[in-house]
């Protein structure tokens, strides 16, 4: 069987399933897996296990597994990769929220630049916050001062909407610890130093692409001030002496992504001969730098800084551990079956395939990879699901040799792509629909269109920097 055609059936499942079956995406991405599982021959499967150096051997006892075993054996793998970082992140992001870290990010930054440049502190702001907290989390602790600000001044509402917006979208799909990218960033063996440098820069691009959107729109298009349609949260009442000083803050998130980045900056002056390899400091930093211990030091951190603010907190700590681990688990469990689904399409060749097809119709790997994930996204809505889906498609295809510049390339077209597009199937429309108070049409005009002119913006960007830069 053409392995496009089992690659139909199992997006069909994952797509139906989330659509007209309401099924969590969980259940139907292992519906996905083990759809592909039963519909590919042994024969493929030894195929893609020995293109990967195993022996005939240990492909031919890995072809023999069930169709349960194979895909039970995919969300393993994919687990141990990602379980523990996932779940760091999870507790640095609800510590920041808790202990006022995030408050003190957003007021310090609006002190600085004043009122008349409150848009560009809610860039930053959200570029930052947005690396280990969701969107939605982020524009529910930002969106009262926007609301505060609209009411002072009575101007520039998108404006400040689509502000708070645009740095959290798209760091979260392009800089770990966020689970997409870290997700594929893991699957294309991509190092992750080298997707936190790339990721930020990218993301830097398309920030600005989507602040200067945020800019035109507002001089064109006012959004009246208008009661939500549901809460936005607990609003930010904290006084400012009750925060934790902005370097406390600003450390469960600046530590570990120099911690990270380290290791790799070694590595590189170390193959440009600037430093000696084999130095005594070379085992701390392998031991640093990894990305397990360096979020684990960041939760630490942050579950510090949420008792120093108040010490009844060490009483606490269950209430932000608890919700923090919870988040972490389903996201954990889907990006699993995700593993999974992407495992299994991987053993039908279907990345070959592809190739094959974007070679005879001279369609860019990167291109290809940007589309397959706008393509998924706008499907079913969830960008998570879509970069966990894309990687599966185009992740076999994507190594260095065969691409001709670093992966990583491959990992931000596809996180850009993860922006294109979202409507009413995304729940982040919706979040920003009701909070803002804006209507389904406004929301259209705004945050979906920004968003999407950011994806094209940074698919762009990405493509210009593996040209200019191709083995980082």
């Amino acid at each position: 069987m053409d392995p496009l055609w089992i690659l139909l059936a199992g997006v069909l499942t994952v797509v139906g399933g989330i659509l007209v079956l309401r099924l969590q995406a969980f259940l139907a991405l292992v519906a996905g897996a083990l759809v592909v599982a039963a519909l590919t021959p042994a024969a493929a499967v030894v195929k893609h296990e020995v293109s990967k150096k195993a022996t005939v051997e240990a492909a031919e006892k890995i072809a023999k597994l069930s169709i349960g075993e194979r895909v039970a054996r995919e969300f393993g793998n994919t687990c141990a990769k990602i379980g523990i970082l996932i779940a760091m992140s999870s507790i640095v992001g609800r510590c920041l929220m808790d202990s006022g870290g995030a408050d003190r990010i957003v007021h310090s930054l609006l002190r600085w630049l004043g009122e008349a440049r409150a848009p560009i502190a809610f860039v930053v702001a959200s570029y930052l916050l947005g690396i280990p907290a969701f969107l939605e989390t982020v524009f529910l602790l930002m969106i009262p001062i926007g609301k505060a600000l609209r009411r002072q001044s009575g101007k520039n509402y998108v404006l400040y909407v689509l502000s708070i917006i645009a740095g959290a979208t798209i760091t979260h799909s392009l800089v770990p610890p966020g689970p997409g990218p870290l997700f594929v960033a893991r699957a294309l063996d991509v190092n992750m130093g080298v997707m936190i440098i790339a990721g930020c820069t990218v993301a830097a691009f398309t920030t600005t692409a989507g602040y200067l959107f945020a800019l035109w729109r507002n001089l064109n298009f006012d959004v009246p001030l208008r009661e939500a349609a549901v809460g936005e949260g607990a609003p930010v009442a904290r006084k400012l002496e009750d925060l934790p000083p902005l370097w406390l803050a600003l450390l469960p998130i600046a530590l570990p992504m120099l911690m990270i980045t380290g290791t790799t900056v070694v590595e590189i002056l170390e193959n440009a001969k600037i430093l000696k390899k084999g130095t005594a400091a070379q085992p701390l930093w392998a031991t640093l730098g990894d990305v397990n211990i360096a979020l684990t030091v960041a939760a630490v951190i942050g579950l510090a800084m949420l008792v120093g603010q108040n010490r009844d907190h060490l009483k606490q700590l269950g209430k932000t551990v608890t919700p923090a681990l919870e988040e972490a688990g389903m996201i954990i469990l889907i990006i699993g079956a995700g593993g999974a689904f992407g495992g299994v399409l991987q053993q039908t060749g279907v990345g070959a395939r592809i190739q094959e097809i974007s070679q005879s119709y001279h369609v860019g790997v990167l291109f290809l990879a940007w589309l397959v994930t706008a393509m998924v996204r706008v499907a079913q809505g969830s960008a998570t699901v879509a970069m966990i889906t894309a990687i599966g498609m185009v992740g076999s295809m994507a190594t260095e040799t065969q691409l001709g510049f670093h992966p990583v390339y491959v990992a931000l077209a596809i996180g850009c792509g993860s922006k294109m597009l979202p409507w009413m199937n995304d729940g982040g429309f919706w979040v920003v629909c009701k909070v803002s108070g804006m209507t389904e049409r406004e929301t259209l005009k705004t945050f979906s269109t920004m968003l999407s002119v950011m994806g094209v913006a940074g698919l762009l960007v990405t493509m210009l920097l593996a040209k200019l830069f191709p083995h980082f």
